[in-house]
């Protein structure tokens, strides 16, 4: 399953998505990742939750959809027991327009993975909700 949390800057996006996150652990029963593009957010989240600075990996930040999408992969194929990736700052990791075919190709790909690896996925996107094209806003929460 894939969800998307969706606002403008400053309405909150990052600490719903942490409080979804760490709230997590009383239900998913394999590990759980949170992807940031910093690591300003790194101690608001519980320990057992596997922290990961895409900035200190070119492959993961400023990049394409495509190259973000076979970063997740790598992690999802290191470990068999991940059930849950939060990603905050969608747009500052993937430089890709969310109107571009390859991220539609992206969310696809994603929803195949989710459903391939039982893994789910809850991304942040910072952008209002009148821009987001119609293949994205049918995981908006």
């Amino acid at each position: 399953m894939i969800r998307v949390i969706l606002g403008d800057k400053g309405s909150g996006k990052t600490k719903r998505l942490i409080d979804m996150t760490n709230e997590a652990l009383k239900v998913e029963h394999g590990n759980i990742l949170f992807i940031d593009d910093d690591k300003r957010y790194m101690y608001d989240l519980r320990h057992e939750i596997r922290f990961v600075d895409a900035s200190e990996y070119p492959v993961a930040y400023k990049c394409r959809a495509s190259e973000f999408l076979a970063f997740i992969c790598g992690m999802l194929s290191a470990d068999f027991d991940l059930s849950l990736i939060s990603v905050d700052a969608f747009k500052k990791l993937v430089k890709t327009p969310l109107q571009d075919s390859e991220m539609e190709n992206f969310f696809e790909k994603l929803e195949r993975l989710s459903e391939a690896h039982n893994c789910n996925f809850v991304l942040s996107i910072s952008v209002n909700e009148e821009e987001v094209p119609e293949f994205i806003r049918k995981y908006v929460v």
